[in-house]
């Protein structure tokens, strides 16, 4: 099973961010899971490749060519696909993958996610999406979404696609045994 991972290509302000990509990282290589990811090896897609790595496990990297050199990318993960644009990057990243994890990030984390989540709501695909929630990083986000719910332009059936946890270890296990309903948007 590979478990795709969206996250920072910096480490954020608090320690305890780093920390959560590297218990990430152990807890997938612990399961035998591969990592699919940005292909950095900076910030905290980094620190979850060299975690994985430095476990005995298999790190896949997928980085657009202009960023090679921005993102720094990794030279030794088990594969690096280097594409030309950031939809061949998302399109591979999910091709690869059996679920996806958000950990904290940015604009380019949340991006990915909510296409991973919109392409699962439209039914273009059937694979678990959770987000790591460290230390309450996407509370607020959380917040957003039950209130879009309230307002009712998104399903409660929608937005409990998607799972939340705050403890890295159990990401391989909830990936694992995730069921995923799909619900027409429509209907």
């Amino acid at each position: 099973m590979n478990i795709c991972v969206f996250c920072g290509s910096s480490d954020g302000l608090r320690p305890v961010y780093r920390q959560a990509a590297h218990d990430l990282g152990l807890a997938l290589a612990k399961k035998e899971c591969g990592l699919v990811y940005g292909g950095a090896s900076v910030g905290l897609m980094g620190g979850v490749a060299d975690a994985v790595l430095n476990a005995g496990g298999k790190a896949i990297g997928v980085i657009p060519k202009k960023l090679v050199d921005k993102e720094v990318a990794h030279k030794y993960l088990s594969e690096l696909h280097v594409v030309d644009t950031m939809h061949e990057r998302k399109a591979l990243m999910a091709n690869l993958s059996d679920g996806f994890v958000a950990m904290p990030g940015g604009i380019g984390t949340l991006e990915e996610t909510f296409e991973i989540w919109t392409w699962m709501q439209l039914g273009f695909h059937a694979k678990p999406l959770i987000l790591l929630n460290v230390d309450g990083f996407f509370d607020g986000l959380l917040s957003f979404l039950d209130d879009m719910t309230a307002e009712k332009f998104l399903k409660p059936v929608h937005r409990q696609m998607v799972a939340v946890t705050s403890d890295p270890a159990s990401i391989p296990d909830l990936v694992a045994n995730a069921k995923t309903v799909y619900q027409d948007k429509w209907i």
